[in-house]
Protein backbone atom coordinates (compact mmCIF):
# COMPACT_ATOMS: atom_id res chain seq x y z
CA UNK A 1 0.00 0.00 0.00
CA UNK A 2 1.04 3.57 -0.56
CA UNK A 3 2.60 5.18 2.50
CA UNK A 4 0.30 7.86 3.86
CA UNK A 5 1.50 8.55 7.39
CA UNK A 6 4.95 8.54 9.03
CA UNK A 7 6.06 8.73 12.66
CA UNK A 8 9.52 10.23 13.13
CA UNK A 9 11.42 10.37 16.45
CA UNK A 10 15.20 10.27 16.28
CA UNK A 11 18.21 10.91 18.46
CA UNK A 12 20.67 10.88 15.54
CA UNK A 13 19.37 13.55 13.15
CA UNK A 14 21.92 12.88 10.40
CA UNK A 15 20.22 13.32 7.01
CA UNK A 16 16.80 13.62 8.62
CA UNK A 17 15.75 17.00 7.24
CA UNK A 18 16.37 16.00 3.62
CA UNK A 19 14.54 12.70 4.11
CA UNK A 20 11.55 14.29 5.86
CA UNK A 21 11.28 17.02 3.22
CA UNK A 22 11.32 14.36 0.48
CA UNK A 23 8.47 12.31 1.98
CA UNK A 24 6.48 15.47 2.78
CA UNK A 25 6.70 16.40 -0.89
CA UNK A 26 5.18 12.99 -1.66
CA UNK A 27 2.14 14.02 0.38
CA UNK A 28 2.95 11.89 3.43
CA UNK A 29 1.65 13.17 6.78
CA UNK A 30 4.41 13.44 9.40
CA UNK A 31 3.89 12.92 13.14
CA UNK A 32 6.85 13.67 15.36
CA UNK A 33 8.04 14.12 18.94
CA UNK A 34 9.99 16.61 21.04
CA UNK A 35 13.20 17.92 19.54
CA UNK A 36 12.63 16.09 16.26
CA UNK A 37 9.30 17.88 15.74
CA UNK A 38 10.83 21.24 16.57
CA UNK A 39 13.64 20.69 14.06
CA UNK A 40 11.26 19.72 11.25
CA UNK A 41 8.93 22.64 11.98
CA UNK A 42 11.90 25.01 12.03
CA UNK A 43 12.85 23.71 8.57
CA UNK A 44 9.33 24.44 7.29
CA UNK A 45 8.31 20.79 6.99
CA UNK A 46 4.64 20.25 7.92
CA UNK A 47 4.68 18.24 11.16
CA UNK A 48 2.04 17.22 13.72
CA UNK A 49 3.36 16.90 17.26
CA UNK A 50 2.67 13.56 18.93
CA UNK A 51 0.60 15.15 21.73
CA UNK A 52 -1.75 16.72 19.18
CA UNK A 53 -2.10 13.35 17.42
CA UNK A 54 -2.77 11.27 20.55
CA UNK A 55 -4.65 13.93 22.51
CA UNK A 56 -2.37 13.19 25.43
CA UNK A 57 0.51 15.45 26.51
CA UNK A 58 4.16 14.48 26.54
CA UNK A 59 5.01 14.20 30.22
CA UNK A 60 7.62 13.23 32.81
CA UNK A 61 10.42 15.00 30.95
CA UNK A 62 9.52 13.16 27.76
CA UNK A 63 9.61 9.71 29.36
CA UNK A 64 5.99 9.17 28.33
CA UNK A 65 4.98 10.35 24.87
CA UNK A 66 4.63 7.51 22.36
CA UNK A 67 3.39 4.72 24.66
CA UNK A 68 -0.20 5.18 23.49
CA UNK A 69 -2.81 3.00 21.69
CA UNK A 70 -3.04 5.49 18.83
CA UNK A 71 0.65 4.90 18.16
CA UNK A 72 0.93 1.16 18.70
CA UNK A 73 -2.54 0.41 17.34
CA UNK A 74 -1.64 2.39 14.23
CA UNK A 75 1.48 0.27 13.84
CA UNK A 76 0.29 -3.19 14.86
CA UNK A 77 -3.17 -3.57 13.38
CA UNK A 78 -3.43 -5.95 10.45
CA UNK A 79 -4.67 -4.04 7.43
CA UNK A 80 -6.44 -7.08 5.96
CA UNK A 81 -8.20 -8.03 9.21
CA UNK A 82 -11.76 -6.55 9.24
CA UNK A 83 -12.00 -6.68 13.04
CA UNK A 84 -8.70 -4.81 13.45
CA UNK A 85 -9.80 -2.18 10.92
CA UNK A 86 -13.19 -1.78 12.63
CA UNK A 87 -11.56 -1.37 16.04
CA UNK A 88 -9.22 1.30 14.65
CA UNK A 89 -12.18 3.19 13.18
CA UNK A 90 -14.11 2.95 16.45
CA UNK A 91 -11.25 4.42 18.48
CA UNK A 92 -9.96 6.98 15.99
CA UNK A 93 -6.73 5.09 15.31
CA UNK A 94 -5.13 5.90 11.98
CA UNK A 95 -2.65 3.62 10.20
CA UNK A 96 1.03 4.54 10.57
CA UNK A 97 2.83 3.15 7.55
CA UNK A 98 6.38 4.42 8.07
CA UNK A 99 8.39 4.63 11.29
CA UNK A 100 11.72 6.46 11.50
CA UNK A 101 13.25 5.95 14.95
CA UNK A 102 16.74 5.65 16.33
CA UNK A 103 17.52 5.23 19.99
CA UNK A 104 18.91 7.27 22.83
CA UNK A 105 22.73 7.06 22.69
CA UNK A 106 23.16 4.58 25.53
CA UNK A 107 26.30 2.93 24.14
CA UNK A 108 27.98 6.28 23.45
CA UNK A 109 27.04 7.44 26.95
CA UNK A 110 28.53 4.48 28.80
CA UNK A 111 31.70 4.76 26.69
CA UNK A 112 32.50 8.02 28.52
CA UNK A 113 35.18 7.43 31.15
CA UNK A 114 33.33 9.40 33.86
CA UNK A 115 29.78 8.22 33.18
CA UNK A 116 27.54 7.86 36.23
CA UNK A 117 24.89 5.21 36.78
CA UNK A 118 22.14 7.85 36.80
CA UNK A 119 23.36 9.30 33.50
CA UNK A 120 23.42 5.85 31.93
CA UNK A 121 19.90 5.04 33.13
CA UNK A 122 18.53 8.30 31.73
CA UNK A 123 19.82 7.20 28.32
CA UNK A 124 17.88 3.93 28.33
CA UNK A 125 15.26 4.35 25.62
CA UNK A 126 11.83 2.84 26.31
CA UNK A 127 9.44 4.26 23.72
CA UNK A 128 11.92 3.94 20.85
CA UNK A 129 12.49 0.18 21.05
CA UNK A 130 8.75 -0.32 21.60
CA UNK A 131 7.85 1.54 18.39
CA UNK A 132 10.59 -0.20 16.45
CA UNK A 133 9.47 -3.64 17.56
CA UNK A 134 5.80 -2.91 16.86
CA UNK A 135 6.64 -1.66 13.38
CA UNK A 136 9.04 -4.51 12.64
CA UNK A 137 6.56 -7.15 13.83
CA UNK A 138 4.06 -5.79 11.29
CA UNK A 139 6.61 -5.41 8.48
CA UNK A 140 4.15 -6.77 5.90
CA UNK A 141 2.43 -3.40 6.12
CA UNK A 142 4.88 -1.05 7.88
CA UNK A 143 8.26 0.25 6.74
CA UNK A 144 10.65 0.89 9.62
CA UNK A 145 13.98 2.76 9.50
CA UNK A 146 16.42 2.78 12.40
CA UNK A 147 19.61 3.66 10.49
CA UNK A 148 20.06 6.99 8.61
CA UNK A 149 22.12 5.08 6.03
CA UNK A 150 18.86 3.52 4.82
CA UNK A 151 17.08 6.80 3.99
CA UNK A 152 18.20 6.89 0.37
CA UNK A 153 17.35 3.23 -0.26
CA UNK A 154 13.82 3.76 1.02
CA UNK A 155 13.34 6.93 -1.02
CA UNK A 156 14.62 5.24 -4.18
CA UNK A 157 12.17 2.36 -3.78
CA UNK A 158 9.27 4.70 -3.02
CA UNK A 159 10.00 6.83 -6.09
CA UNK A 160 10.09 3.78 -8.32
CA UNK A 161 6.85 2.39 -6.86
CA UNK A 162 4.60 5.44 -6.62
CA UNK A 163 5.06 5.92 -2.88
CA UNK A 164 5.08 2.24 -1.91
CA UNK A 165 7.92 0.08 -0.59
CA UNK A 166 8.59 -3.55 -1.43
CA UNK A 167 8.08 -6.50 0.90
CA UNK A 168 11.72 -7.44 0.39
CA UNK A 169 12.89 -4.02 1.60
CA UNK A 170 10.50 -4.00 4.57
CA UNK A 171 11.65 -7.46 5.62
CA UNK A 172 15.33 -6.44 5.47
CA UNK A 173 14.68 -3.31 7.52
CA UNK A 174 12.65 -5.27 10.08
CA UNK A 175 15.48 -7.73 10.62
CA UNK A 176 17.82 -4.78 11.13
CA UNK A 177 15.49 -3.50 13.85
CA UNK A 178 15.67 -6.70 15.86
CA UNK A 179 19.46 -6.84 15.49
CA UNK A 180 19.64 -3.24 16.70
CA UNK A 181 17.31 -3.66 19.69
CA UNK A 182 19.04 -6.91 20.66
CA UNK A 183 22.42 -5.19 20.70
CA UNK A 184 20.96 -2.24 22.59
CA UNK A 185 19.40 -4.42 25.28
CA UNK A 186 22.60 -6.44 25.54
CA UNK A 187 24.64 -3.28 26.12
CA UNK A 188 22.26 -2.23 28.89
CA UNK A 189 22.29 -5.60 30.64
CA UNK A 190 26.06 -5.94 30.40
CA UNK A 191 26.60 -2.43 31.77
CA UNK A 192 24.23 -2.94 34.70
CA UNK A 193 25.74 -6.37 35.40
CA UNK A 194 29.17 -4.80 35.70
CA UNK A 195 27.87 -1.93 37.80
CA UNK A 196 26.52 -4.44 40.30
CA UNK A 197 29.56 -6.73 39.91
CA UNK A 198 27.34 -9.69 39.16
CA UNK A 199 28.04 -10.42 35.49
CA UNK A 200 25.47 -13.21 35.34
CA UNK A 201 25.35 -13.20 31.54
CA UNK A 202 27.28 -11.97 28.54
CA UNK A 203 25.85 -10.79 25.25
CA UNK A 204 27.26 -9.06 22.22
CA UNK A 205 25.51 -8.15 18.98
CA UNK A 206 27.63 -6.86 16.10
CA UNK A 207 26.78 -5.83 12.55
CA UNK A 208 27.98 -7.89 9.60
CA UNK A 209 31.02 -6.34 7.93
CA UNK A 210 31.67 -8.99 5.28
CA UNK A 211 30.86 -12.55 4.31
CA UNK A 212 34.29 -14.11 3.78
CA UNK A 213 35.14 -16.60 1.06
CA UNK A 214 36.08 -19.17 3.70
CA UNK A 215 37.65 -19.52 7.13
CA UNK A 216 41.10 -20.69 8.17
CA UNK A 217 40.75 -23.43 5.57
CA UNK A 218 38.69 -23.57 2.35
CA UNK A 219 36.16 -26.04 3.73
CA UNK A 220 35.22 -23.70 6.62
CA UNK A 221 32.63 -20.95 6.32
CA UNK A 222 33.34 -17.54 7.90
CA UNK A 223 32.08 -13.99 8.29
CA UNK A 224 33.43 -10.79 9.84
CA UNK A 225 31.27 -8.87 12.31
CA UNK A 226 31.82 -5.66 14.23
CA UNK A 227 33.62 -2.43 13.31
CA UNK A 228 36.82 -3.66 11.66
CA UNK A 229 36.16 -1.34 8.73
CA UNK A 230 36.27 1.68 11.06
CA UNK A 231 39.87 0.84 12.01
CA UNK A 232 41.20 -0.25 8.63
CA UNK A 233 40.53 0.90 5.08
CA UNK A 234 41.52 -1.31 2.16
CA UNK A 235 43.13 0.83 -0.53
CA UNK A 236 44.14 -1.88 -2.98
CA UNK A 237 44.22 -5.59 -3.62
CA UNK A 238 41.93 -8.60 -3.48
CA UNK A 239 39.45 -9.20 -0.69
CA UNK A 240 40.70 -9.99 2.78
CA UNK A 241 40.70 -13.56 3.99
CA UNK A 242 39.96 -14.85 7.49
CA UNK A 243 43.67 -15.38 8.11
CA UNK A 244 44.53 -11.93 6.72
CA UNK A 245 42.20 -10.35 9.27
CA UNK A 246 43.78 -12.26 12.14
CA UNK A 247 47.25 -11.21 10.98
CA UNK A 248 46.22 -7.57 10.51
CA UNK A 249 44.85 -7.49 14.04
CA UNK A 250 48.03 -9.00 15.49
CA UNK A 251 50.20 -6.59 13.52
CA UNK A 252 48.16 -3.61 14.64
CA UNK A 253 48.38 -4.57 18.30
CA UNK A 254 52.15 -5.04 18.03
CA UNK A 255 52.89 -1.75 16.28
CA UNK A 256 50.88 0.16 18.89
CA UNK A 257 53.63 -0.70 21.39
CA UNK A 258 56.01 1.67 19.61
CA UNK A 259 56.03 5.46 19.45
CA UNK A 260 59.29 5.73 17.50
CA UNK A 261 59.24 4.99 13.72
CA UNK A 262 58.99 1.21 13.51
CA UNK A 263 58.48 -1.55 10.95
CA UNK A 264 57.29 -5.02 11.88
CA UNK A 265 56.95 -8.20 9.84
CA UNK A 266 54.55 -10.93 10.97
CA UNK A 267 53.61 -14.42 9.83
CA UNK A 268 50.72 -16.42 11.27
CA UNK A 269 50.25 -13.64 13.88
CA UNK A 270 53.83 -14.07 15.18
CA UNK A 271 56.49 -11.38 14.69
CA UNK A 272 59.29 -12.42 12.32
CA UNK A 273 61.23 -9.22 12.95
CA UNK A 274 60.81 -5.71 14.31
CA UNK A 275 63.06 -2.68 13.76
CA UNK A 276 63.01 0.98 14.77
CA UNK A 277 64.80 3.87 13.09
CA UNK A 278 64.11 7.48 12.13
CA UNK A 279 64.53 6.29 8.53
CA UNK A 280 61.81 3.72 7.78
CA UNK A 281 64.03 2.10 5.16
CA UNK A 282 66.63 1.45 7.86
CA UNK A 283 63.92 0.21 10.22
CA UNK A 284 62.90 -2.28 7.52
CA UNK A 285 66.45 -3.52 7.13
CA UNK A 286 66.66 -4.19 10.87
CA UNK A 287 63.33 -6.04 10.91
CA UNK A 288 64.00 -8.05 7.76
CA UNK A 289 67.50 -9.04 8.88
CA UNK A 290 66.04 -10.98 11.82
CA UNK A 291 64.57 -13.59 9.48
CA UNK A 292 64.76 -13.41 5.69
CA UNK A 293 62.82 -16.61 5.00
CA UNK A 294 59.68 -16.47 7.16
CA UNK A 295 58.39 -13.10 5.82
CA UNK A 296 57.50 -14.68 2.44
CA UNK A 297 53.72 -14.31 2.24
CA UNK A 298 53.63 -12.33 5.48
CA UNK A 299 52.23 -9.08 6.82
CA UNK A 300 54.22 -5.84 6.98
CA UNK A 301 53.21 -2.88 9.13
CA UNK A 302 54.74 0.49 9.95
CA UNK A 303 53.59 3.33 12.18
CA UNK A 304 54.52 6.19 9.85
CA UNK A 305 53.37 7.00 6.29
CA UNK A 306 55.03 4.43 4.07
CA UNK A 307 57.79 5.99 1.96
CA UNK A 308 58.91 5.23 -1.59
CA UNK A 309 62.33 3.82 -0.50
CA UNK A 310 60.57 1.47 1.91
CA UNK A 311 58.08 0.49 -0.79
CA UNK A 312 60.95 -0.46 -3.13
CA UNK A 313 62.51 -2.65 -0.45
CA UNK A 314 59.22 -4.32 0.40
CA UNK A 315 58.35 -4.95 -3.25
CA UNK A 316 61.34 -7.29 -3.56
CA UNK A 317 59.53 -9.98 -1.55
CA UNK A 318 56.03 -11.44 -1.80
CA UNK A 319 53.71 -10.10 0.91
CA UNK A 320 50.01 -10.67 1.56
CA UNK A 321 49.23 -7.37 3.28
CA UNK A 322 50.98 -4.06 3.92
CA UNK A 323 49.59 -1.75 6.61
CA UNK A 324 50.43 1.89 7.32
CA UNK A 325 48.69 5.03 8.59
CA UNK A 326 49.12 6.31 5.01
CA UNK A 327 51.11 5.75 1.83
CA UNK A 328 53.13 8.40 0.03
CA UNK A 329 51.85 8.71 -3.58
CA UNK A 330 54.97 7.23 -5.20
CA UNK A 331 55.02 4.39 -2.69
CA UNK A 332 51.37 3.58 -3.27
CA UNK A 333 51.75 3.70 -7.07
CA UNK A 334 54.70 1.32 -6.88
CA UNK A 335 52.99 -1.19 -4.59
CA UNK A 336 49.73 -1.12 -6.55
CA UNK A 337 51.53 -2.65 -9.51
CA UNK A 338 51.01 -5.92 -7.64
CA UNK A 339 47.29 -6.38 -8.23
CA UNK A 340 46.70 -8.90 -5.44
CA UNK A 341 48.75 -7.16 -2.74
CA UNK A 342 46.42 -5.75 -0.12
CA UNK A 343 47.23 -2.22 1.03
CA UNK A 344 45.54 -1.25 4.27
CA UNK A 345 45.31 2.19 5.84
CA UNK A 346 45.31 1.89 9.62
CA UNK A 347 43.17 4.50 11.30
CA UNK A 348 43.45 5.65 14.89
CA UNK A 349 41.68 3.06 17.01
CA UNK A 350 38.26 4.53 17.93
CA UNK A 351 36.70 4.15 21.33
CA UNK A 352 34.62 0.95 21.40
CA UNK A 353 30.90 1.44 20.75
CA UNK A 354 30.23 -1.09 23.47
CA UNK A 355 32.71 -1.69 26.33
CA UNK A 356 32.55 -5.43 25.68
CA UNK A 357 33.79 -4.88 22.13
CA UNK A 358 37.20 -4.08 23.59
CA UNK A 359 37.34 -7.43 25.36
CA UNK A 360 39.07 -10.48 23.94
CA UNK A 361 36.57 -13.24 23.21
CA UNK A 362 37.39 -16.83 22.29
CA UNK A 363 35.10 -19.75 21.70
CA UNK A 364 35.48 -22.82 23.90
CA UNK A 365 33.51 -26.02 24.30
CA UNK A 366 29.99 -24.96 25.18
CA UNK A 367 30.61 -21.22 25.42
CA UNK A 368 33.09 -18.38 25.25
CA UNK A 369 35.95 -17.03 27.33
CA UNK A 370 35.97 -13.27 27.85
CA UNK A 371 38.91 -11.31 29.17
CA UNK A 372 40.19 -7.74 29.18
CA UNK A 373 43.04 -6.79 26.87
CA UNK A 374 46.64 -7.33 27.93
CA UNK A 375 47.37 -3.70 28.79
CA UNK A 376 50.36 -3.58 31.10
CA UNK A 377 50.32 -1.10 33.99
CA UNK A 378 53.06 1.52 34.07
CA UNK A 379 56.10 0.19 35.90
CA UNK A 380 59.51 1.61 36.77
CA UNK A 381 61.85 -0.97 35.24
CA UNK A 382 64.87 0.23 37.21
CA UNK A 383 63.04 -0.47 40.46
CA UNK A 384 62.40 -4.03 39.28
CA UNK A 385 66.09 -4.90 38.84
CA UNK A 386 66.92 -7.97 40.97
CA UNK A 387 70.59 -8.62 40.20
CA UNK A 388 73.82 -7.24 41.62
CA UNK A 389 74.61 -5.47 38.37
CA UNK A 390 72.01 -2.79 37.73
CA UNK A 391 70.97 -2.05 34.15
CA UNK A 392 72.55 0.77 32.17
CA UNK A 393 70.49 2.99 29.85
CA UNK A 394 71.60 0.78 26.96
CA UNK A 395 70.51 -2.34 28.85
CA UNK A 396 67.13 -0.82 29.63
CA UNK A 397 66.55 0.18 26.01
CA UNK A 398 67.32 -3.33 24.75
CA UNK A 399 65.24 -5.01 27.45
CA UNK A 400 62.29 -2.71 26.80
CA UNK A 401 62.43 -3.49 23.08
CA UNK A 402 62.46 -7.23 23.79
CA UNK A 403 59.62 -6.83 26.29
CA UNK A 404 57.41 -4.93 23.85
CA UNK A 405 57.82 -7.64 21.23
CA UNK A 406 57.69 -10.78 23.38
CA UNK A 407 54.22 -9.75 24.56
CA UNK A 408 52.99 -10.42 21.00
CA UNK A 409 54.78 -13.74 20.42
CA UNK A 410 52.90 -17.00 21.00
CA UNK A 411 53.89 -18.75 24.24
CA UNK A 412 56.30 -20.09 25.13
CA UNK A 413 58.07 -17.00 23.80
CA UNK A 414 61.67 -15.80 23.84
CA UNK A 415 62.97 -12.68 22.09
CA UNK A 416 66.60 -11.57 21.78
CA UNK A 417 66.89 -7.87 21.00
CA UNK A 418 69.11 -4.83 20.78
CA UNK A 419 67.83 -1.35 21.62
CA UNK A 420 66.25 -0.89 18.20
CA UNK A 421 65.72 -4.32 16.67
CA UNK A 422 64.95 -7.96 17.19
CA UNK A 423 67.81 -10.44 16.76
CA UNK A 424 66.13 -13.79 17.32
CA UNK A 425 62.57 -14.92 18.07
CA UNK A 426 61.42 -18.27 19.38
CA UNK A 427 57.65 -18.80 19.41
CA UNK A 428 55.00 -21.30 20.42
CA UNK A 429 57.16 -24.00 21.97
CA UNK A 430 56.16 -26.43 24.71
CA UNK A 431 59.51 -25.78 26.43
CA UNK A 432 60.92 -22.33 27.15
CA UNK A 433 64.43 -23.71 26.63
CA UNK A 434 63.39 -24.91 23.17
CA UNK A 435 61.97 -21.44 22.39
CA UNK A 436 65.34 -19.98 23.37
CA UNK A 437 67.23 -22.52 21.27
CA UNK A 438 65.11 -21.68 18.24
CA UNK A 439 65.67 -17.94 18.76
CA UNK A 440 69.44 -18.51 19.04
CA UNK A 441 69.43 -20.71 15.93
CA UNK A 442 67.43 -18.14 13.97
CA UNK A 443 69.88 -15.40 14.92
CA UNK A 444 72.83 -17.54 13.89
CA UNK A 445 71.10 -18.48 10.64
CA UNK A 446 70.59 -14.77 9.93
CA UNK A 447 74.25 -14.03 10.74
CA UNK A 448 73.34 -11.84 13.72
CA UNK A 449 75.49 -11.69 16.84
CA UNK A 450 73.76 -11.92 20.21
CA UNK A 451 76.75 -10.55 22.08
CA UNK A 452 75.66 -7.87 24.53
CA UNK A 453 71.94 -8.23 23.72
CA UNK A 454 68.88 -8.49 25.93
CA UNK A 455 66.63 -11.53 26.23
CA UNK A 456 62.92 -11.21 26.96
CA UNK A 457 60.70 -14.02 28.22
CA UNK A 458 56.91 -13.82 28.30
CA UNK A 459 56.76 -15.86 31.53
CA UNK A 460 59.21 -16.71 34.27
CA UNK A 461 62.25 -18.91 33.77
CA UNK A 462 61.18 -22.02 35.73
CA UNK A 463 64.81 -23.16 36.06
CA UNK A 464 68.18 -21.49 35.61
CA UNK A 465 68.83 -23.47 32.39
CA UNK A 466 66.91 -21.02 30.18
CA UNK A 467 68.83 -18.04 31.51
CA UNK A 468 72.14 -19.89 31.29
CA UNK A 469 71.45 -20.76 27.64
CA UNK A 470 70.75 -17.07 26.95
CA UNK A 471 73.97 -16.01 28.67
CA UNK A 472 75.98 -18.58 26.73
CA UNK A 473 74.47 -17.20 23.53
CA UNK A 474 75.76 -13.72 24.41
CA UNK A 475 72.90 -12.01 26.28
CA UNK A 476 74.04 -9.66 29.05
CA UNK A 477 70.60 -8.57 30.25
CA UNK A 478 67.27 -10.29 30.76
CA UNK A 479 63.69 -9.20 31.36
CA UNK A 480 61.05 -11.61 32.60
CA UNK A 481 58.05 -11.64 34.95
CA UNK A 482 59.68 -13.58 37.78
CA UNK A 483 57.58 -15.50 40.27
CA UNK A 484 59.11 -18.97 39.97
CA UNK A 485 59.93 -20.99 43.06
CA UNK A 486 63.40 -21.14 41.49
CA UNK A 487 63.75 -17.34 41.23
CA UNK A 488 66.65 -17.30 43.70
CA UNK A 489 68.55 -19.85 41.62
CA UNK A 490 67.83 -17.96 38.38
CA UNK A 491 69.03 -14.68 39.95
CA UNK A 492 72.13 -16.45 41.28
CA UNK A 493 72.86 -17.77 37.77
CA UNK A 494 72.53 -14.24 36.39
CA UNK A 495 74.86 -12.84 39.05
CA UNK A 496 77.47 -15.53 38.36
CA UNK A 497 77.48 -14.42 34.72
CA UNK A 498 77.51 -10.68 35.48
CA UNK A 499 74.09 -10.29 33.85
CA UNK A 500 71.55 -7.68 34.82
CA UNK A 501 67.96 -8.82 35.14
CA UNK A 502 64.57 -7.24 35.65
CA UNK A 503 61.58 -9.12 37.05
CA UNK A 504 58.55 -7.10 36.01
CA UNK A 505 55.91 -8.96 37.99
CA UNK A 506 53.77 -9.00 34.82
CA UNK A 507 53.26 -12.09 32.68
CA UNK A 508 52.40 -11.97 28.96
CA UNK A 509 51.15 -15.43 28.01
CA UNK A 510 49.65 -15.50 24.50
CA UNK A 511 47.95 -18.81 23.75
Amino acid sequence: MKIQRALISVSDKTGLVDFARAIAEMGIEIISTGGTAKLLQKEGIPTTEISAYTGFPEMMDGRVKTLHPKVHGGLLHLRDNPEHVAQCEAHGIKPIDLVVVNLYPFEETIAKPDVTLDEAIENIDIGGPSMLRSAAKNYRSVTVITDPNDYNDVLDVMRRNDGETTLQLRERLAIKVFVTTSRYDGAISDFLNKEKECASSFSLSLPLVAQLRYGENPHQTAALYGHFDEQFEKLHGKELSYNNILDITAASELIEEFEEPTVAILKHTNPCGVGSDADLREAWDKAFATDKQAPFGGIIICNRPLTEPLARAISEIFSEVIIAPDFEPDARALLQKKKNLRLMRKRVRPAPKNPDEDNLIRSVAGGVLVQSRDVEPEIDLMEKAVTERKPTKADLAAMLFAWRVVKHVKSNAIVYAAKDRTLGIGAGQMSRVDASRIAIWKAADAGLSLKGCAVGSDAFFPFPDGLIAAAEAGATSAIQPGGSVKDAEVIAAANERKMTMICTGVRHFKH
